[in-house]
Order: structure tokens, then sequence, then C-alpha cells
């Protein structure tokens, strides 16, 4: 039996924890799709362990400190309902704890930080906490155990299915979870070569996908930038500068060699446009309330708090979130290497991070024609960390499994259709832009139109392996269509579905690719879908 509460491994409670958990359901990564993966399970009666590598739930919402990135409809549709009520809560926490002004009180679709990238930037804890309460009854009532700062370290695999994991803490503690379905909601598919899963990485070949923008040959090391994101706010007349970062030289003179080519050196404000790959003017300033007609402020853009939302006095300054060109690390990879290898890539990416920060405070052009903003603070309290950094980078493209089924350019770029492909197998939609940024095999930005899309539960079973379901970023999706599969909300949907089809897997005895090949089976699963708040298809495109 499941024990009744939750692990979070510190000494005493590892000292008194069983070894081994036994459960229905084990979510291995508690990010964004985990989190959404184990509320599934759940509702559905599942008893849940889910790990998480870092201290906080929540992935990309809150440990990777990105705020919601998603398409323009996601108030009204294109999204599930709990994705929905996530959202609702985070503007419920703001209205039940911060001292907002009457107006912003009074707006339903509030935004608290006003950031141009989303409907509702916002400070990452915030996200954290809402999350938290989500899952807390299930911890009360011994349902879900979470067990936090671990990591899965072995696998025991018999034939075709994963019989146990092996997780194993920061502080050196294992334990082995059993259970009759695994979904791997890692941020870069960590269980899938542990567990045998068959998986790609990088770019795959044209020959093999018939992608417009595919290469001719495969390019496995060739993936997605990362970037280590950090929250700074300004206070003007003071002087926060940091100490001189270690490598600030290499990073204050670094000219990336991409093709097409970058215009000039990384840390400026010229950079590529994503679409049109031209040079691209933007400006910085954390003085300003709005962006200058016909330009981008860069402070505003993922500003995630606007002090104008508070009550006078409440906030010194407005915070805004940095994850920008400036700061993507792709000079190498954090999965495909060796632990030593990728923790070196790791530190350059926080050097990278901090150069810029230094940069900001000391030599960066202003709009008034001075340099530099000596009262940039960096707001490590809002990370939640002692470097002022994020707890984790923010990953872009993960391994991802050989699937029953991979969506390819074809099925959704809008320069190749005028509706995405319709999958029979549905378990959710989304929709968001081929946004590929650049990538370690030298690429700049591919940045590719596409449609409102279905997620197909084929993208979500592997080939051979029997119960395991991808829950993340890691579907059957390429190097091209994970620029549209990997944004907030689909990558809740996506872990969503995967919760609810090891649930359907659970209690009828029927694995997932049975489900899916069997119409009455799969007629079923989407039918509890529907009455559990996931949309399976989009609106007519004149409704939307």
């Amino acid at each position: 039996m499941l024990s009744r509460r939750t692990f979070l491994f510190t000494s005493a409670a590892a000292a008194a924890a069983p070894r081994e958990l036994r459960c229905d359901v084990a979510v291995i990564g508690g990010g964004t799709g985990g989190v959404a993966a184990a509320l599934a399970a759940l509702r559905n009666g599942m008893r849940v362990v889910m790990t998480e590598e870092t201290d906080w739930l929540g992935g990309q919402l809150t440990s990777q400190m990105v705020p919601p990135d998603e398409h323009p409809w996601v108030e009204q549709f294109g999204g599930t309902r709990l994705y929905r009520e996530y959202r609702n809560q985070v503007r419920s926490y703001y209205r039940d704890h911060y001292p907002l002004t009457a107006e912003a009180r009074a707006r339903w679709n509030l935004n608290p930080g006003d950031g141009s990238v989303s409907r509702i930037t916002h400070e990452p804890h915030v996200s954290a906490a809402v999350l938290d309460a989500m899952l807390a009854r299930y911890v009360s009532s011994g349902q879900l155990t979470v067990l936090r700062d671990t990591m899965p370290a072995r696998a025991d695999v018999a034939a075709d299915r994963v019989r146990a994991v092996t997780v194993r803490h920061k502080s050196g503690l294992e334990k082995v979870i059993g259970a009759a379905y695994f979904i791997d909601a890692t941020e870069q598919g960590d269980l899938l070569p542990l567990a045998g899963v068959e998986f790609v990485t990088g770019f795959e070949a044209q020959r093999e996908t018939k992608e417009p923008h595919a290469p001719a040959e495969a390019q496995p090391a060739n993936i997605q930038a990362f970037t280590v994101c950090f929250a700074v706010d300004y206070a003007a007349g003071e002087d926060h500068t940091i100490d001189k970062p270690a490598e600030y030289a290499f990073w204050r003179d670094y000219v990336p060699a991409l093709k097409p080519a970058w215009p000039g050196k990384l840390l400026s404000w010229r950079m590529t446009d994503p679409v049109k790959l031209t040079p691209r003017e933007v400006i910085f300033d954390p003085t300003a309330e709005a962006n200058p007609p016909g330009k981008s402020n860069l402070f505003i853009y993922r500003r995630i708090a606007n002090k104008r939302n508070f009550i006078p006095g409440a906030y010194a300054s407005d915070v805004s979130l940095i994850n920008w060109p400036q700061n993507d690390y792709w000079l190498g990879n954090l999965h495909g290497n060796s632990p030593a290898e990728a923790a070196r890539h790791l530190a350059r990416g926080k050097q990278l991070s901090l150069s810029l920060l230094y940069w900001m405070q000391t030599g960066a052009p202003r709009p008034d024609g001075g340099q530099g903003w000596k009262g940039l603070r960096l707001r490590g309290d809002l990370a939640g960390t002692e470097d002022g950094l994020a707890k984790y980078p923010y990953i872009r493209e993960s391994r991802r499994i050989r699937a029953e089924f991979t969506v390819l350019e074809q099925h959704v770029a809008a320069a190749e259709r005028k509706e995405a492909e319709v999958f029979a197998d549905s378990v959710g939609v989304g929709s968001y832009r081929i946004d590929l940024h650049p990538s370690s095999g030298g690429d700049n930005y591919i940045d590719v139109g596409s449609l409102p899309f279905q997620i197909p539960l084929g993208a979500l079973i592997p080939r051979r392996v029997e119960n395991v379901l991808a829950g993340a970023k890691n579907l059957g999706v390429t190097h091209i269509t994970n620029g549209c599969y990997r944004l907030h909300p689909v990558e809740w949907n996506i872990g969503e579905a995967a919760g609810a089809v090891a649930s359907e897997a659970v209690k009828t005895g029927h694995a997932p690719r049975h489900i899916r090949n069997r119409k009455e089976l799969l007629g079923a699963l989407q039918v509890r879908l529907v009455a559990q708040g996931v949309e399976l298809s989009w609106p007519r495109a004149g409704a939307r």
C-alpha cells in the first residue's frame, strides 16, 4: 500500500520511509506536463507517485521561470479545463494575497505583469504555490506521494515492460518505485535511456521525415538552445552591479557563428528577426511603462510584476524575467553528453546569463545616450536560489520517443495546408508557431507558421515498450514540430492526456497501444476525456 504522506526526502522523512513504493501510475518528472499527468491520474482514482528534480513542482512554469507562452484564444478554448483552472487560480492567488489596486482586482483577465508575451505573466513562486494547492488534497489523503529533489537513476526492465524505477535524492538516498504504468515527464526524457525506450535527439534527416526544413543528413547533436533565466527589478539611483563574471570577456566579445548570420555581437540590442532572418533592433529601458511606437522594449516583454497593478509602495519597481536571445546558450547540449560535459555547458550557460546582466548594468547602450543601468537588481528571492538564477535551465528540446505516430512539419505547417491534419486518435489540442531558437548545430532561427493542431495518442506511445508513456516534450514529434508542441498549454495537455490514458489502461487492463488501435476502446477513452474537460478538436476557423 502507498504511504499516506508526501516524502520530501528530508533526513527524518527519508529514514522513516519504506525503500519501495507501490502505485498505479508513477510520474517521473514533476514539471508542467508531470503535474498535469498526476492530476489526471488522481482524478481517475489512481494511486500516484511523482518525482521532481528540483524542490518546486511546475517545470517551465516555476523552476525554469518562464511565464506561460500561449495562443490568442486560450481564455476561451484551445486548452484543457484543468489548465484554465490553474490559470484562474493564479489570478485568485493574487487577489487573495497581494495588495492589488481596485482596478486590477476587478479585471477578470488580470495580468499581474502585463508582459507583452502572455496574458498572465506572473512571479514563478505563485505558480509553485498554486500547483501545490491543486495537489494538496491528494497528498493529505495519501493518494499521492511526491518525491522532490529526486531523479531517476535506474530501471528494472523485463521484455517490453518496466517493472520498477529506482530514483535517487540529491542526498544520495534511493527509493524503488513499482507501478503498472510509468509516465516520463522529465525535462529531457531522462527515463527513456534508463528504460530502454527507443528515442531520437536533434534533427532528423529529410529522407526520413520528408519535412521541407529538415537537413539532408540526420544531426542528432543539433539541439535547440537552453536558457538560464533570471529576474531583475530596477532601483534608480542605487548600484546593484554584480561581480564581474569569470567569462565576461568571452561573452562580451562573442559573435555567433550561425547560418544565416547573426548581425554582430550576441550582447547587443541588435539581433536576428526570427521570421525574416534580418537584423532587428530592440531597446531596453526599465523605467518605461509601455513600448515606444514601432519598438520592442525587452524589459516589458516578460515583465512579471507591473507595479501599477498594486497599491503605491507595494513594489519599488516593475520586475522583468530575462529570457531573451541574448542569453540563449547553444555552444553545447545538456543531454547526449557525459554528466561532466553537461555540467560544463550548464555552468557556461549560467556565465552567459550573469554576463548579460553585468553588461546591462555596466555597458549596455541606453535610450538616453548613457551606458549601463547600475540599478538593475538580481532577484534571487523570486527564483528561490542563492545565485539569483533559475533553479533549472529552460529546456526547449528533449529526447523524443520513437512513437507509434510522429507528428511532422507537413501535418501542421501553414505553408503545407489550409488546416492541420485531423487525427482520429486525438487526445488534445494546441497552437503555436513552429518556433525553433538557434541550435547547437549552428542553425539560426527556424520560425514557420503553423495551424491549430491536435495531439494524437499515437505520439504518446513508444513503438515497443508497453507501459511507458510520454508526458511532456518527449512525445513523438520531430526537431521541427517540437517547436510548436513544446509550450506551456500544450505540454500540460500532453501530460494530462498521458495521465488519463494510463488510468484507462489500469482500469480496463488494455495497454495504451491496444486502446489506440481498437475503435471501441479509443472511443470510450475520448468520451471520458471530453467529460473531464479535454478538448479533442478545434472550432471551425470562422469561429476562432
